[in-house]
């Protein structure tokens, strides 16, 4: 392969980061993406420029000989930068083969796997890293606050020694297998994008890919993959844990517990709100307590983590009404959110990602807001996320609002979005919160931040 990659989707939560990896290290890239062409976004693009990577319409004027054409896993074969790749013969290698190209070969690695959580759990792992004195290579799929700037709005990667190098690694695509790291992380498992047969199959797979390994005691399916594998330790609030967290304390404002690991007692305060946040934090240790990194200093880092961004994060507050940005969009992390929000009257816009998803999880999604939304809260639905191509639209979020019905709770579906917001801007009260979630849509920060502007016209 030559060291010019072109990225048809550079634009992708996946994507972008890899780019900002390769051209760190000095390769050449440029790349595509079909939000560029329709104007949306700009920032991001304005980002990847900043860096030197070269953009272009997705037409394919952007491609030559010897390049290597990177494609994200959404793009179909028919847009033209595909085409174009066809006539010039060039080699081509998934956004997964080329990351796990970069992990493998560094001498020491974490990879970062589970249903929910793996973006909060690697930007723990990077910042204690970084805190106790290491420059890792980080490929993350969310913007880590601690390392976001004026100059890099959108820190989702570091690029640091590539002999330490730490990754979220993805199953829904079947990736998770092309991974050889030196820790493996398994947060948890549970229904997503595929059968719970096959992720039982990957997530296995992957652990005996790893030196060395850990996974989610207080999650039976993660817990029933140490089974047999006396390389795989355990995290969790469970007694019985190699990384034991007790005397959990949840607050508004984040939460402190003990860890109890490889004889140390060490006291965890993390500024973040939820159970599942704590159980983030021990994977994390976990992930870093496997590598040799003394837990003390790692677990006091800890207290300075900010999070990522559009993980259940506050973007304003207007006379005494709280808007949140979530990306919660599978039924796990719905979940943990709601739990999170329990006490709070809840105002909910849930933009379903895609049609696929709901044809995969809508049923165990419908039973989870059913069961966790209160009485007086309210859930809207727009339509499905949609950026062209062949779907299956079968089941939308006509459906879902139906579906949400037929287990007891309430919901409502209004095709746009925008009048969505207006209604939540209005129907807002003092004391109320507004929950903006979903995926696949970089656009839903904005749309936030438009329903904080319309509350202070309100107000």
């Amino acid at each position: 392969m030559t060291n010019h990659y072109f990225f048809c989707g550079i634009g992708g939560s996946g994507m972008l980061p890899l780019a900002a990896i390769l051209r760190a290290r000095g390769a050449k890239v440029s790349g595509s993406d079909r939000s560029l062409d329709a104007g949306r976004i700009a920032p991001k693009f304005d980002y990847l420029r900043s860096m030197g990577i070269e953009l272009f319409a997705q037409d394919g004027s952007g491609l030559a000989e010897g390049m290597t054409l990177v494609a994200s896993a959404a793009v179909e074969d028919t847009v033209p930068d595909m085409v174009r790749a066809t006539e010039l013969g060039l080699d081509r290698v998934t956004r997964p083969e080329l990351l796990s190209q970069q992990l493998n070969a560094a001498a020491k690695s974490i990879a970062i796997g589970g249903t929910s959580g793996k973006s909060t759990v690697t930007g723990m792992v990077a910042w204690m890293l970084v805190a106790t004195g290491r420059e890792p290579t980080v490929m993350n799929g969310g913007v880590m606050k601690n390392f976001a700037s004026p100059s890099a709005p959108f820190a989702s990667a570091l690029s640091g020694d590539p002999d330490l190098f730490v990754a979220e690694v993805d199953e829904s695509d079947g990736s998770i297998a092309l991974y050889t790291p030196t820790v493996a992380i398994v947060n948890n498992v549970s229904l997503d994008h595929k059968s719970m047969e096959e992720l039982r199959s990957l997530f296995g797979n992957f652990l005996d890919a790893a030196d060395k390994g850990a996974v989610n005691r207080d999650d039976a399916e993660a817990l029933a993959l140490a089974e047999g594998r006396d390389h795989v330790a355990t995290f969790g609030f469970d007694g019985e844990a190699t990384y034991r967290g007790s005397d959990l304390h949840l607050e508004d404002m984040g939460l402190t517990f003990t860890l109890r690991a490889r004889g140390e007692v060490v006291p965890v305060a993390l500024p973040m709100r939820g159970r599942h946040n704590a159980e983030n934090a021990l994977a994390a240790l976990a992930a870093v307590g496997e590598l040799g990194v003394p837990l003390e200093q790692a677990a006091g880092a800890l207290a300075r983590f900010l999070g990522l961004k559009r993980r259940l994060e506050k973007v304003g507050e207007v006379a005494g009404v709280a808007v949140y940005d979530d990306f919660g969009h599978n039924p796990d992390k719905v979940r943990a959110t709601l739990r999170t929000l329990s006490h709070d009257p809840l105002l909910i816009m849930f933009q379903p990602h895609g049609y696929g998803p709901l044809k995969q999880m809508g049923e165990e999604l419908a039973a989870v807001f059913a069961e966790h939304l209160k009485s007086g809260d309210k859930l809207y639905f727009p339509d499905p996320v949609y950026h062209g191509g062949t779907a299956d639209k079968s089941r939308g979020s006509d459906w879902l609002s139906a579906e949400v019905r037929r287990n007891g709770g309430q919901a409502t579906h209004i095709p746009d979005r925008d009048i969505i917001a207006a209604r939540l801007a209005e129907e807002a009260e003092p004391g109320d919160t507004i929950l903006v979630m979903g995926a696949r849509d970089d656009s839903l920060i904005a749309y936030a931040q438009g329903i904080v502007a319309s509350l202070a016209e309100r107000s």
